[in-house]
């Protein structure tokens, strides 16, 4: 099994144009620490609205939006998953990264190694794909989304540095790159 940040970097290895919301706390620092990109909206609050922000952002465009999520944030904002199957975006793809613990707060245990999250996001609608060893991210950008690719993570966080970007600086070069 692999660790988030590990996961992040096979993801980020397959990227190419596609625009990113990265989760609070330390994904959004590992993802940054990895490869900063004006296309990579880190989330420095709101738990839980990485995947409505995905949503917004998939159905206000073309290009495909790649959420990488926690299961302790999609726990929170269930209802923003049932949003995004009824809306079902062709061009959004969530992709838990499923530690069964909320690691940036202290590693608390999360119910999903009680419930599947996977099989969750199926009832709603979701293309589900599910990586037991080795995933294959490349595929799941070729999938029609909505997509949910559960990708379970070892529990731990990085030793990365914190993300010296200001809230409004992220914000800003998002945007510019959204608009453009």
């Amino acid at each position: 099994m692999l660790t988030r940040i590990e996961a992040i970097e096979r993801i980020v290895e397959v990227l190419d144009d596609e625009i990113v919301v990265c989760n609070l706390g330390f994904p959004s620092r590992e993802l940054y620490s990895i490869k900063d990109s004006s296309r990579h909206f880190y989330m420095l609050g709101s738990m839980g609205m990485a995947s409505s922000i995905g949503l917004g952002l998939a159905l206000s465009q073309d290009r495909r939006v790649v959420v990488l999520d926690g299961d302790g944030s999609i726990l929170m904002n269930l209802g923003g998953l049932v949003t995004a199957a009824v809306q079902a975006p062709k061009n959004l793809v969530i992709v838990l990264l499923d530690n069964r613990c909320y690691g940036s707060t202290g590693s608390q245990c999360t119910y999903s190694d009680l419930i599947d999250l996977g099989d969750v996001a199926g009832s709603m609608g979701f293309n589900v794909i599910r990586f037991h060893e080795e995933p294959d991210f490349k595929r799941v950008l070729e999938e029609d989304g909505p997509v949910f690719a559960h990708a379970p993570v070892k529990p731990g966080n990085a030793d990365v540095p914190v993300i010296d970007l200001s809230p409004e600086e992220i914000i800003e070069r998002f945007m510019d790159e959204v608009r453009s």
